[in-house]
């Protein structure tokens, strides 16, 4: 591919003179020339047009300029949460200058001042705020000055307090306090708060479920330097939960939210619970709006009632797609939903995509498929599937027509792992090299992920792990086998939670048993290339070559990526990148694989629908392609 060219083109300041430096020479008397009275006047003008400057500038300008310090005897880090908590540094950096705002802000500096002294253990300092001079709580909230110029801030922390005597109880089993709620460490306030809510926490693990703090005594000791607390919690009687009272919903039956909801009637309480029935009820797509929330007060038998309160979207969407690459071309994908066919959250979902239009590979390929999908079937957690595909398929190897027609479950183990298993019927009519071949094949796909990303669309820290297993069993004489598949990714920040920079690395692999090179369907082998695989090289430029010369896919596949992710603002990001992929015809890859790589830079913008990616990238190893490859997408790569 022909890099792009770019012409820049400068053009002369002043048009009526055009291009061209020309010097004019003038002798010695004109450079000189001119009467007193024509410099005076010019002076006299210059003076009049600066005057009217200066005075202008200085209407615009405001009255005062406001300035606040802020002086604290203290270590980095206690001076910077000093200057974060203070609201009249902020006000300084947002241009307040009203004396009454300012006064206002002013009474408050002490408190929160002292929270940010509590927050690093020191219990005994001294916090002055001047306004101008004068001491801000001394100053009558009628009798604020007509102007604020100066404010001078003034910490002293004192000595850091240690916790001394520390009490909770009483607790349940298994209860864990803060790591720094210990005797002897630095007596932080923001641990004893935690160390409440922890003991409160497990009680309600415990199916305590109306725990709370009956009081809390604690005590300044300054002669000894330490802080001393005692918390006395009310565990409340055992709880089981009651019933499940959904509100504002209109269009899903009664019986069918029930189902989705799982509340299990008459077990005993779990917090972890009530998080799934909202988690359940937000999957299904139907409510724009979920609120679950339990009962203020306990039922008949120390039950506890949830309530829902559901607000529903509109039960039809479409949306569209695109993706851009300079050498697969344009991608386009529409699609159609609708939320609640039956009035049970059933969901019916219609895709159409286009691929590769202007792109060199192979041709422009088409598909279009349905999916229908009820919620809580057989079980709470687990999803009936229907789904029908056909595609028409022209690739640089080979021309197919597929179709297939499958049913299944879609079972989410907890809020990380997901598992699907079903059973489908596959056609494929294919024109390639070998000649024109059918296959026809019941398939029963098997497949599982977990995911552990911080962010699924550009995740920073985190792991994501999938694997699928295809058993597909031939009939009317095609071969039968195992197409088994893997993608692992793993990402993390370096330099600390703080950082901008973020390393990505991913591993792919793919396998096809017992079905031979020519009796396996195009699809079910394996290609290297392009923006899912190799970036910088071509399209599925990487297959296998049979030694009569006929192009195939191979039967094993393995893919490396790796990433460095670095933010410049929190909008704007750069990657570089490089990737490698090798084909084998053999089950398993071996030393006689064919390889090839490619690497590059990239940019990414961070939207609300995730990051818009563009990836310039050129092959590196092999001899599958060359030039530059351009590709434009909305999310990380990978």
């Amino acid at each position: 591919m022909t890099p792009p060219r770019f012409l820049l083109s400068f053009q002369p300041l002043n048009p009526d003179h055009g291009g061209d430096l020309h010097h004019t020479r003038h002798d010695a008397a004109d450079r000189r020339g001119g009467t007193l009275h024509q410099s005076l006047t010019r002076l006299i003008r210059a003076a009049a047009l600066a005057g009217a400057l200066a005075g202008a500038l200085a209407a615009a300008l405001p009255a005062h300029a406001l300035e606040v310090t802020l002086q604290a005897d203290a270590p980095r880090a206690l001076r910077n949460d000093l200057r974060d908590a203070s609201a009249l540094l902020t006000a300084e950096a947002e241009g307040t200058t009203d004396p009454q705002a300012l006064v206002t802000l002013a009474r408050g500096e002490y408190r929160r001042l002292l929270a940010a002294l509590y927050a690093n253990g020191h219990y005994a300092g001294e916090v002055h705020v001047y306004l101008d001079g004068r001491e801000a709580a001394a100053i009558a909230p009628f009798s604020v000055p007509a102007a604020i110029n100066d404010i001078r801030i003034t910490v002293t922390p004192g000595p850091r307090f240690r916790f001394g005597a520390l009490s909770v109880a009483p607790q349940a089993p298994g209860t864990e306090l803060p790591r720094g709620f210990r005797t002897g460490q630095t007596a932080r306030s923001g641990l004893v708060g935690d160390a409440a809510r922890s003991a409160v926490s497990a009680w309600r693990q415990e199916s305590h479920a109306k725990a709370r703090i009956a009081g809390r005594s604690i005590v300044a000791d300054h002669p000894a330097r330490q802080l001393d607390a005692d918390i006395d919690i009310e565990p409340g009687p055992r709880v089981r939960f009651g019933r499940f009272i959904p509100t504002g919903s209109r269009n899903v039956r009664a019986q069918r939210l029930q189902e989705i909801a799982g509340l299990p009637e008459g077990a005993p309480f779990d917090p972890d619970t009530v998080e799934k029935v909202g988690d359940r009820l937000r999957r299904t797509g139907v409510f724009r709006l979920v609120k679950v929330e339990e009962a203020e007060t306990l039922g008949p038998g120390n039950t506890l009632d949830i309530h829902a309160t559901l607000e529903e979207e509109k039960p039809r969407r479409f949306g569209f797609g695109a993706e851009l690459s300079s050498f697969e071309g344009l991608d386009v994908s529409a699609y159609w939903i609708h939320r609640n066919l039956f009035g049970g959250a059933e969901r019916l979902r219609l895709d159409g995509d286009i691929e590769g239009v202007g792109g060199n590979t192979g041709g422009v390929d088409y598909r279009f498929g349905a999916r229908f999908t009820r919620p809580a079937t057989f079980w709470t957690d687990s999803t009936f599937y229907i789904s029908a595909e056909a595609s028409v398929v022209n690739e640089p190897t080979f021309f197919a027509r597929y179709a297939s027609l499958g049913t299944g479950l879609d079972v989410e183990v907890n809020e990380y792992v997901e598992a699907s298993a079903g059973i489908a019927y596959r056609y494929s009519q294919v024109r390639d090299d070998l000649g024109r071949r059918e296959f026809s094949h019941i398939a029963f796909p098997l497949e599982g992920t977990w995911d552990r990303r911080d962010d699924e669309f550009n995740p920073t820290r985190g792991f994501y792990l999938n694997a699928e297993t295809l058993p597909f069993l031939g009939i009317l004489g095609s071969d039968s086998g195992l197409r088994l598949t893997g993608d692992a990714r793993y990402y993390r920040r370096l330099g600390g939670e703080g950082s901008r920079f973020v390393a990505a690395g991913r591993f792919q692999f793919g396998s096809v048993l017992g079905s031979s090179l020519e009796g396996t369907p195009p699809d079910l082998l394996f290609y290297s290339g392009g923006g899912g695989t190799v970036r910088g090289q071509p399209y599925q430029s990487l297959h296998v070559t049979l030694p009569g010369g006929d192009e195939i896919g191979g039967r094993s596949f393995v893919g490396v990526s790796a990433e460095l992710r670095a933010g410049i603002t929190d909008k704007l990001g750069v990657v570089g990148f490089a990737d490698a992929g090798w084909i084998d015809s053999a089950s398993l890859p071996s030393s006689t694989a064919d390889m090839h790589a490619g690497a590059g830079l990239g940019i990414r913008y961070d939207t609300a629908i995730g990051p818009i990616r563009l990836d310039v990238a050129t092959p590196i190893a092999g001899d599958t392609g060359r030039g530059v490859q351009l590709y434009v997408g909305i999310g990380q790569a990978f």
